[in-house]
């Protein structure tokens, strides 16, 4: 109405023009409610050819997937459902009625809880500071709600379950303030994301194979890991550590990619002397699946003390392995609690430049790096004084969180191709103007 009011209206011998532009950001992002049924009743939920399934779809207006061919044997089996809020919660009650009557029909005693599966780095919002948040729920819907160990959770499974206890009538309103919760966390960290995303060059996002729940770029369900079951969660996030196969990659701003980057790239992360058991698994298990998933070489050097405070963690590989190696290990540092709960994990890592751009990264009179500082939130020190290693290479020491230190990472990569480019083309000018 507004649209065709102002249209054609005269106002001081203008004439207005107006249409209609879509909002991207305000678009309804896709976050499915992932709930275990148990397995007997899958047959139940799907019905008779499929009939009572499409009946929950069509009057819920929603897609409903049964992943019945994951964890083959097991007790459960996922179920994800995408809908509007509204129809998600109704598809959710509706199955629920459908396993309460198989469960009555088959003389089963046993209480049906509700379970939802999220991801680790929502849970803590949703639980709330001292559990506030889900004591309110508790109090509100008159449910009992429990949360899976962290200790459950690996590479390959980052998503918690939450169990609700309650009537089915009881167990859907949990649901819907559970979701609430989740989708707020969610679209929260999207909104980081997508504010980060453009400052950092150079990232073929569909080769991350990781951003699918929140920032990452994420490939089908049973993507990179080569596990059906869930996802990996955004490393995109700000928590440094997910983004999963749960969300297509075009919910999410597309990366410039520049292919002129080097293939390997080494970094050298620093990371607490105690968290190194954390980050090598028992029987070196974590590293390696760290490894895989990132598609790095990943390797702790040796302590160079009996006390040193921190140990060197050398991560070999392109820029997505680099983006998903450092992401998994910021993460894992929050997880398993080595920095306070209110404080953002901050790490340095060091990354080699040819002493010849060095002056390039620093600026005129400190320009370059001051900004590159101001844009990324990062310390970025490069030493004037330093002496070359053997192959004319100096370090660029970088301290900041994992957004922060990725940016400045890509940004001072690309600052050396781009002098390595116009050394290539004017190689006697580059030299002369550099002598001079």
């Amino acid at each position: 109405m507004a649209i065709e009011k102002l249209s054609e209206h005269q106002f001081e011998n203008y004439s207005f023009k107006i249409s209609y532009i879509p909002d991207e950001e305000a678009r309804q992002i896709d976050f499915p409610l992932r709930i275990l049924v148990p397995t007997q009743f899958v047959g139940a939920i799907i019905g008779k050819e499929g009939s009572t399934i499409k009946n929950i779809t069509k009057q819920t207006q929603s897609r409903v997937d049964i992943h019945r061919k994951e964890n083959s044997g097991a007790a459960e089996k996922p179920v994800t459902i995408h809908a509007t809020p509204e129809g998600t919660s109704e598809a959710c009650r509706m199955i629920l009625e459908i396993m309460q009557k198989e469960a009555d029909d088959t003389k089963l005693t046993e209480e049906i809880p509700l379970k939802i599966l999220a991801h680790n780095g929502l849970v803590g919002r949703l639980i709330g500071k001292e559990g506030r948040n889900l004591k309110k729920i508790e109090h509100e819907t008159g449910t009992k709600i429990t949360i899976s160990s962290l200790q459950d959770l690996s590479i390959y499974n980052p998503e918690r379950t939450i169990t609700v206890k309650g009537t089915i009538e009881a167990c859907a309103n949990a649901e819907a303030e559970i979701m609430k919760k989740l989708r707020e966390a969610f679209e929260n960290d999207m909104l980081a994301v997508n504010q980060q995303a453009s400052l950092i060059p150079g990232l073929n996002l569909s080769a991350l194979g990781i951003f699918s729940t929140g920032l990452s770029v994420l490939p089908p369900p049973s993507g990179p890991r080569g596990v059906p079951s869930v996802p990996p969660y955004h490393p995109f996030a700000t928590h440094s550590g997910y983004f999963s196969s749960l969300y297509p990659p075009h919910q999410f701003g597309p990366f410039p990619h520049h292919h002129s980057y080097p293939e390997q790239e080494i970094v050298n992360l620093f990371i607490p002397t105690q968290a190194v058991g954390a980050i090598i698994g028992k029987k070196g298990a974590h590293i390696k699946q760290l490894a895989r998933f990132a598609g790095a070489s990943i390797k702790i050097a040796p302590a160079e003390g009996p006390d040193v405070s921190e140990r060197m963690v050398i991560i070999t590989g392109p820029p997505e392995a680099q983006f998903k190696a450092q992401g998994r290990i910021f993460g894992k540092l929050k997880e398993e609690n080595f920095f306070n709960p209110k404080e953002e994990v901050k790490l340095e890592a060091h990354i080699r430049v040819p002493s010849s751009t060095a002056g390039r990264v620093i600026g005129k009179g400190g320009k370059t790096v001051n900004e590159l500082q101001n844009l990324t939130s990062a310390e970025v020190i490069v030493p004037r004084d330093q002496t070359p290693d053997e192959n004319e290479e100096v370090i660029v020491r970088i301290i900041g969180h994992f957004f922060a230190s990725q940016t400045a990472q890509r940004k001072i990569r690309e600052i050396v191709q781009l002098v390595k480019q116009q050394e290539q083309k004017y190689p006697q000018g580059v030299t002369s103007q550099r002598s001079k």
